[in-house]
């Protein structure tokens, strides 16, 4: 029997495949366009919603009169270190919404902050030592707007001990940021990548054709990896009640490692979204295009297939230790083998229930709903949690069957901050699960996924996780250890037991008598620590060692690795390895 490694498996869903087999027929290359191909007769003016807020947005920036501060991308490890500030119990600040934008001004001012830790501002220093440890290299400052780039290398060599296989990633990349008067800030990054990556990474590159969290593999079955990636940002805060955002880039929503409702797994995506403060009560509007490589395409000049996604999240902060949230979201495919339907313009309303708006549209496509939660119940500890329902059945749930369309994944975690009264050591104890075909959907192009990896946890659904970490900074060293312990169930090469949400769940294994970790018994374990030390706060420049050990064993296979790092490292990014 033949094992599929359930994430991101590119099957064919029969119903894509029958609404498509004509428009297939003849399809040309995505390598390139081939000789005789017809063109396409389309509108001269021919602009996507988010392609107009774009084209909006930089119409009327110069017109806003705008604080002199910088956008930070989300970085788990970077915002560690900011526990004691916003989990503090003398802070009210709105946690679950990342990355910060300058709404919560203690909250940003903090992250500003560690960017000048250990920095000697003293002019006496040469040009070349102030570049390097202290300051941006490129740094342009005036009363009325400020511009900062930067170099951002990524350099490692290791070894996958196992496999007898050395590792090594070049990266060289940049970004520009910067702010025009007092409302108005911008981020840019990109990098050019090449790696001989481990084992593991190297089959899920193969299997998916893409490099987890980021973009597509140019040269598919080739040793070395090649890849290139970007973001960017727009931010335009014209009070303290909004906050408007234009980004290729990724959004998480939550207070764990962990996202059971929206997290940064999945690779950038093109999105617009508005932030509305009022008092205690923040509300967050998302709308987003995802792509789906593993559906068939309709035509080489379509492209990938796309879909498109809307997410609403209310945040309240009841007083300065509860906070409860309330999330929902709608995706839905862009078109069929016809090319019918684009965005929905249903969806645009910012306060609407979506889940009222998806039945009148007559129910063809994917609702999810979802709760978070956090209580700071000690001067520095704070429990959280999330509860994401993606079908429910009452009569069937309370019946105890295991039904198949009872499918919902539930967080529960622990943080904690200045522990064993030890200034900036943080740590984290959190569980996740999510029940079998969680996530799935009748298709891939309304799943709830994006260029072939979740939104949600990188484990698809089917499983239950056990994870810690704890992290300690002094000075400019940095300690970082993380444990992952799991159990899920692996789909067999011809069976869908729920693990893969890219599969439709209209292949199921029947409708009764289904369990978490069914399917192929897996148990999974992950260690990874590191000790780095840093050479400029701006950037983030480090070097860096780490180690990590992996196990993924079941009756079919006992795959281990151990793979050990050294590299020169630079930038803000959450890229997911332990999987």
């Amino acid at each position: 029997m033949n094992i599929s490694k359930s994430i991101g498996r590119k099957t064919k869903d029969p119903e894509v495949l029958s609404e498509e087999r004509g428009a297939l027929a003849g399809e040309e290359s995505h390598l390139g366009r081939q000789p005789g191909q017809g063109a396409d007769v389309r509108p001269f003016f021919n602009v996507s919603p988010f392609g107009f807020l774009f084209i909006m947005v930089a119409l009327l920036a110069p017109l806003f009169a705008y604080t002199q501060s910088r956008t930070y991308q989300y970085d788990y490890h970077l915002y560690q270190k900011i526990n004691s500030s916003v989990y503090s119990i003398d802070t009210n600040l709105h946690t679950s919404i990342r990355p910060v934008f300058p709404n919560d001004s203690l909250q940003y001012a903090y992250l500003d902050s560690l960017s000048r830790i250990g920095v000697d501002t003293s002019n006496e220093r040469s040009w070349l030592h102030r570049k390097i440890f202290t300051e941006h290299l490129i740094q342009i400052e005036k009363p009325d707007y400020n511009v900062y780039i930067d170099f951002l290398p990524d350099f490692q060599v290791g070894r996958d001990k196992e496999n007898k296989r050395t590792t090594w990633l070049n990266t060289r990349g940049f970004q520009i940021q910067g702010n025009i008067g007092r409302k108005f800030r911008f981020y840019s990054s990109a990098f050019e990548n090449q790696a001989v990556l481990p084992r593991y990474l190297t089959d899920f590159v193969n299997k998916n054709g893409i490099i987890p969290g980021q973009v597509n593999d140019k040269f598919p079955g080739n040793a070395t990896k090649d890849w290139a990636y970007a973001s960017a940002l727009v931010n335009y805060t014209p009070s303290k009640y909004f906050s408007f955002v234009l980004g290729q880039d990724k959004n998480f929503i939550g207070d764990g490692y962990r996202s059971m409702l929206l997290s940064d797994v999945a690779s950038n995506y093109p999105f617009f979204k508005i932030e509305t403060t009022l008092g205690r009560v923040r509300f967050l509007n998302i709308w987003a295009q995802f792509q789906d490589p593993s559906a068939p395409k309709l035509s080489y000049d379509n492209g990938l297939r796309k879909k498109f996604g809307v997410f609403h999240y209310l945040d309240w902060n009841v007083n300065k230790r509860l906070s409860l949230g309330i999330f929902e979201s709608i995706i839905w495919q862009k078109n069929d083998s016809l090319g019918r339907r684009g965005f929905d313009f249903s969806y645009v309303t910012p306060i609407i229930f979506l889940r009222a708006v998806e039945g009148y549209n007559g129910s063809p496509d994917n609702a999810l709903i979802g709760f978070n939660g956090k209580y700071k119940f000690a001067k520095n500890l704070t429990t959280y949690g999330q509860f994401m329902l993606d079908e429910f059945t009452a009569k069937e749930f309370f019946g105890g069957n295991g039904y198949w369309a009872n499918k919902f994944g539930i967080q529960l975690g622990v943080k904690g901050f200045d522990a064993f009264k030890i200034k900036n050591l943080n740590f984290l104890a959190e569980f996740n699960t999510a029940r079998p075909y969680t996530y799935s959907q009748r298709s891939s192009l309304l799943n709830y996924g994006h260029y072939n990896q979740p939104l949600a946890h990188p484990f698809g659904a089917n499983f239950k996780e056990y994870l810690a970490i704890v992290d300690y900074s002094l000075n400019r060293f940095q300690f970082f250890v993380q444990g992952n312990f799991a159990k899920y169930g692996l789909d067999p090469e011809d069976a869908n037991f729920g693990k893969d949400i890219f599969q439709s769940y209209n292949d199921r294994e029947g409708n009764y008598g289904h369990e978490t970790g069914q399917g192929i018994s897996t148990k999974f374990t992950y260690l990874d620590a590191r000790t780095s030390f840093i050479l400029n706060p701006k950037t983030n420049l480090r070097l860096e060692l780490g180690a990590v050990f992996r196990n993924e064993k079941n009756s079919f296979q006992d795959d281990r690795t151990t793979w050990v790092t050294f590299g020169l490292r630079s930038s803000f990014r959450n890229l997911y390895q332990d999987f």
